[in-house]
Order: C-alpha cells, then structure tokens, then sequence
C-alpha cells in the first residue's frame, strides 16, 4: 500500500496541472425551435492566452448578437445566440483545433422539452451531432461515465481515499470508513445539486486540501506510537471530511448542469459512477500492495510510511495554500 501510495504523490504533480486544466465546455440551450443560447468555456491562462479550440457549426447557422467574452478561473466565457434552419438535430458539430490541442471536451444540449444531452468528445470522437430526445438509459450511461471520469481525474479525492487506507488497519475497518466516506459524499452531493444548501466553492476546496494534511498527520502520530480518535475511529473522519468532499463533487457536477426532465436519474448514476471509480482505484491500491508486499516480503521498513505521508502532507499543504491565496481572484 505504501509503495504505491508513493507512486501516486510522485505522478500527482505531473498530472495536477492536467486536473486543473480543464475539459472545455459547450453548452447548447434551445431557446426556439431553431435558436440557441450558445456558452462555449476554455481553458485560458489570461484573456489573450487561450487554448486554440473553436467549435463549428453547421453549415447556414447564423449568429443573432455579437459574442460576449469574459476571463474568470482559468477560462475564456465566450456567450451568443446562433440560429440554425430546422435545428440542430442531426446535424454535426466539430470542432477547428481539436487534433492539435488533443484536448477533451464537454458537450451539453437542453432541448425546449427538457430533455437533454451529454457527451465528452476527444481527437478519437470529434463529432458532437444532435439526437433526438434520450431515453432514460442515455442519461444513465452519460451521468455514469461522468462521475467515474470525474473521481479518477480528481487526484485530491484519490489522495484522500489512498490516505484514509493508510491510516486504516484491517479490512473490516477499511469497508467500515470507505462506506461512511460514501454515505457522507453521496449526502452532500444530493442537498447541494438540488440547491438545498449552498457553499462557496474556493473555502470547499481548501478544506477538502486541508482534510488530506489531517489524515497524513494522523498517519505520523499513529507512526511515533501516539494513535488518536482518528487512527481508532477512522471512519468518523471519513465521514466528517466527506461531507465536504461530497459539496466539492457537486461543484462539478454544477458546471456540467443536470437535465430538468431526469434530474433525479442523473444525480443518482453520477454518484454510482463516482463509487464505480473509487472503488476501482481502491481495488487498483489493494491488488498493487498484495503484489508489492510479495516481491518485499511482509515487513515493511520505517521510511514507507514516513515518505509517503509527509509527501502526502507536504503536496496537500502546497494546494491548501494555493487555494487560500485564490480566494479574491475567484
């Protein structure tokens, strides 16, 4: 477990940039038959610097009023009406820039009936092209795959599972504080999607940094042989931090929207689709340390649990600073 809990905060730092770095977003709202309200984000490093990446629509579509463009959080905003004849319906949307950038992006279409639909495209699937109304499956399988996607780019999350497991002795443990940690997410992610309680989102995501500096300090105590309320009751800090973890969930899952017509649908396979990727990472650890631990032998020295946790510490320190210090250009 150790060993590959150090592997995982050595590649943290060459892969944070990309968790940081956004998909780009396409929001398609139908406002009439053949009119859109166009919202298209991309990643941007000031309002002149932005990511080469311009969708194209189809032939004959017009634009209503200028474009409206505003920098905010390492986005370009870009905002405008587009009509197209007859529609959108299967008719494709590419996108110019696409097999340069390599980059992924988001595509999200309300139709007037309120339906909707989801899809994340890439250089192997360029073409967003509108369907007719999903039926319950499609929201199923975009909202699922949306939240297994979401919990494996977001190293935070995982850094915390990978230290709760650390800090865990036992497998009947282990189920007992992973669970907690789901139930707690899974509770705060429902209130918050469906607007019952609201929390900035910069405070949620310097807690959720700070919540890994207190497991990887828990680690350390338990370590010098001082255990506390958290080493013997892992589970009750899972759960209290999941609470949190849970508002940051829904944070991305706001920036994506849910569709009005299977908003409980959705929010459900979001969540099952964040448990499906926890619990692959999960079994990704388990197997690796069995494997590891067979090559090493059962004893393990000091220094793999003193490394990874204050490597653990020490990148979460960085990112809770990093967001302290973000709070006033948000």
């Amino acid at each position: 477990m150790r060993a590959w809990v150090l592997l995982l905060v050595l590649w943290v730092p060459l892969s944070a940039g990309a968790d940081d770095f956004k998909p780009s977003y396409l929001q398609l709202t139908q406002t009439e038959p053949d009119r859109y309200d166009v919202l298209w984000k991309v990643p941007a490093l000031d309002e002149r610097t932005v990511l080469k990446l311009q969708p194209v629509f189809p032939e004959g579509t017009r634009e209503l009023v200028p474009r409206r463009s505003a920098f905010a959080a390492g986005a370009t905003a870009v905002r405008w009406t587009a009509e197209v004849k007859g529609g959108l319906e299967g008719k494709p949307i590419t996108f110019e820039g696409l097999e340069v950038t390599r980059a992924d992006i988001l595509v999200r279409l309300a139709r007037l009936d309120g339906s909707e639909q989801l899809e994340r495209l890439n250089p192997g699937r360029p073409v967003f092209t509108a369907v007719p109304s999903p039926g319950p499956m499609e929201v199923v399988v975009s909202y699922t795959v949306l939240g297994i996607e979401h919990i494996l780019l977001g190293v935070d999350h995982l850094l915390f599972v990978a230290a709760l497991m650390m800090l865990v002795l036992g497998l009947r443990q282990l189920l007992l504080t992973i669970t907690a940690f789901t139930i707690a997410h899974s509770v705060t992610l429902a209130l918050a999607t469906l607007g019952l309680i609201r929390v900035p989102g910069p405070p949620v995501e310097a807690v959720i940094a700070l919540s890994i500096v207190f497991v990887a300090v828990e680690i350390l105590r338990r370590d010098k042989g001082r255990p506390s309320l958290a080493s013997e009751r892992p589970w009750l800090v899972a759960f209290s931090f999941g609470l949190l973890h849970g508002l940051g969930f829904a944070g991305a899952l706001a920036e994506v929207g849910l569709p009005e017509a299977s908003i409980p649908l959705a929010l459900v396979f979001f969540n099952v689709g964040v448990e499906i990727g926890q619990l692959i990472f999960i079994g990704v650890l388990l197997v690796g340390t069995a494997f590891l631990r067979r090559l090493a032998g059962p004893i393990a020295p000091r220094w793999s649990t003193l490394v990874p946790a204050y490597a653990i510490g020490g990148l979460a320190s960085f990112w809770l600073i990093e967001r302290v210090l973000a709070f006033g250009n948000g």
